[in-house]
C-alpha cells in the first residue's frame, strides 16, 4: 500500500521586500545540506524537481557568492515539499505515514496596487482561494524597515496593518460565495519578524512588545477584518504567537547562510501549532467543531503519532475519556489534548524509543514538538498563554 502524506499548509503574507523568497530559498536549501540528514530523521523534498532546483540555486548564490534572489514581483506559486521521514524496517513500513507541507507566497505588490490587467486581476483572486487551503499564516514585518522608520515604527506598522487589511476587503466579495463565511481558512495568523539578524538585540518578547506599543489598534482591526472571513470566528488567533525570522546573516559582499534564525521552526509551527490550538480551542469554547473545516482531522492524524503509535498504554486510557460532543469522531479531542500536555521528558523518551526503535515518523513528531518548546526558551518564539 502507498504511503499516505497529510499535508499542512502556511500562507506567508508581506509586503514587496520584506524577504518572502529569502527566506523560501533559505528554509530549503539548509535542508540539502548533507549535515542536515545526519542530525535529522527525516529529508525535505520538493514535489516540483525545478521548483527545487531553483530554490537551490538561489540559497548556493547567497552562499557561494553572496548574491540574494532577485526580488519577485506579481508571482504567486505555491512550493509543496515533502518531510519523508527515514526508512522505517518495521513490517508495516509501506504504510507509513509521511507528512507535506506546501508554503504559499502572496506577491506584496497586491496590497499596494492594483492588477493591471483582468488576467492579474484572476490570478490575485485564485492566488488567496489557494491560500485558503491553510490552518497557518506568517504575517512578515520587514526587520529593515523598522530601521528605516526608527522612532516611528508606528508609520511603519499602521500603513503595514492597514495596508493588508484594506487588500483582505478588496478581496472579500469575490472570495465569499453569497457572503457565507468560510470553514476552511487560516485560523492561526503569526506575527513574524523577518530579517532578524538587522535586530540582535530583540528577542521575540522584545519584538511583542514593540507591536503591542506601535500597532495595537492596527492589528486589532486586521484581526477584525479576518474574522468576517471565518467561520467560528472565535477559533483564530491573530497577534497572540509572535516569531524570529532570518534566513542568514548579510554582510558586505557576504552572506553567512548556516547564521539563520527561527527558520527551523517553519515546519514544527506549520505542523504541530495547529494541534495545540485546536486542544485549546476546545477547552476555552463551546464551539461545533465540525465546523472547523479539516482542522480537526489534521490535528487527530498527528496527535495519534505521539499516543497510539508510541504509546497503546495510553492510548487505551485515551478510550475511556468522555468524548467531546457526539459530532467528534471517537476519541478525537481528548487525543489532541493529551498529545499536546506531553512534558518535554514524556517528548525525549518517546523520541529516544522511536529512533531505537526506527520509526521515523515518530521520532520527526516528537522533535517538532521538542523545536518548539526549544523555540520558546530562546525566546524566538513567543505562543499564545491560552
Amino acid at each position: 500500500m502507498a504511503s499516505k502524506v497529510k499535508v499542512q499548509e502556511i500562507a506567508v503574507f508581506g509586503e514587496s521586500g520584506s524577504g518572502k523568497t529569502v527566506l523560501l530559498s533559505s528554509f530549503y536549501g539548509a535542508t540539502q545540506e548533507p549535515s542536515f540528514g545526519d542530525e535529522n530523521s527525516f529529508r525535505v523534498l520538493a514535489d516540483d524537481t525545478s521548483q527545487g532546483h531553483s530554490l537551490r540555486q538561489n540559497y548556493l548564490r547567497m552562499s557561494e557568492k553572496g548574491e540574494a534572489p532577485r526580488q519577485t514581483v506579481f508571482q504567486a506559486k505555491p512550493y509543496s515539499f515533502i518531510v519523508k521521514p527515514k526508512e522505517n524496517d518495521a513490517p508495516n513500513a509501506a504504510k507509513a505515514t509521511k507528512l507535506g507541507l506546501v508554503w504559499h507566497d502572496y506577491p506584496g505588490e497586491w496590497f499596494t496596487q492594483e492588477p493591471g490587467t483582468d488576467e492579474e486581476a484572476s490570478r490575485r483572486i485564485e492566488t488567496f482561494r489557494n491560500l485558503l487551503k491553510s490552518d497557518v499564516a506568517l504575517l512578515l514585518v520587514d526587520g529593515q524597515k523598522l530601521i528605516d522608520f526608527a522612532g516611528e515604527e508606528e508609520k511603519y506598522l499602521k500603513s503595514l496593518f492597514w495596508g493588508i487589511r484594506e487588500g483582505l476587503e478588496k478581496l472579500k466579495e469575490d472570495i465569499l460565495v453569497d457572503g457565507t463565511p468560510l470553514a476552511r481558512f487560516p485560523r492561526i495568523w503569526l506575527v513574524a519578524l523577518s530579517k532578524a539578524d538587522l535586530h540582535p538585540a530583540l528577542d521575540v518578547h522584545g519584538f511583542e512588545n514593540l507591536i503591542i506599543q506601535n500597532a495595537a489598534g492596527d492589528l486589532a482591526a486586521l484581526h477584525e477584518t479576518v474574522k468576517g472571513f471565518v467561520q467560528v470566528p472565535e477559533a483564530l488567533s491573530m497577534g497572540e504567537d509572535f516569531i524570529l525570522l532570518s534566513s542568514a546573516r548579510f554582510e558586505p559582499g557576504r552572506i553567512e547562510v548556516t547564521k539563520r534564525v527561527g527558520l527551523d521552526l517553519v515546519l514544527p509551527v506549520a505542523i504541530l501549532l495547529p494541534l495545540e490550538r485546536v486542544a485549546q480551542w476546545a477547552d476555552r469554547f463551546n464551539v461545533p467543531i465540525k465546523m472547523l473545516g479539516g482542522l480537526v482531522n489534521r490535528a487527530d492524524d498527528i496527535a495519534k503519532v505521539l499516543t497510539v503509535t508510541v504509546a497503546p498504554a495510553v492510548a487505551r486510557l485515551v478510550a475511556k475519556i468522555p468524548y467531546v460532543g457526539t459530532i467528534l469522531a471517537p476519541g478525537t479531542i481528548p487525543a489532541i489534548t493529551l498529545a499536546v500536555k506531553l512534558g518535554t521528558d514524556k517528548l525525549e523518551e518517546l523520541h529516544a524509543q522511536s529512533l531505537a526503535h526506527k520509526d521515523y515518523l515518530t521520532a520527526t513528531v516528537t522533535k517538532f514538538r521538542l523545536d518548539l518548546d526549544r523555540g520558546v526558551q530562546e525566546r524566538v518564539l513567543a505562543k499564545s498563554q491560552w
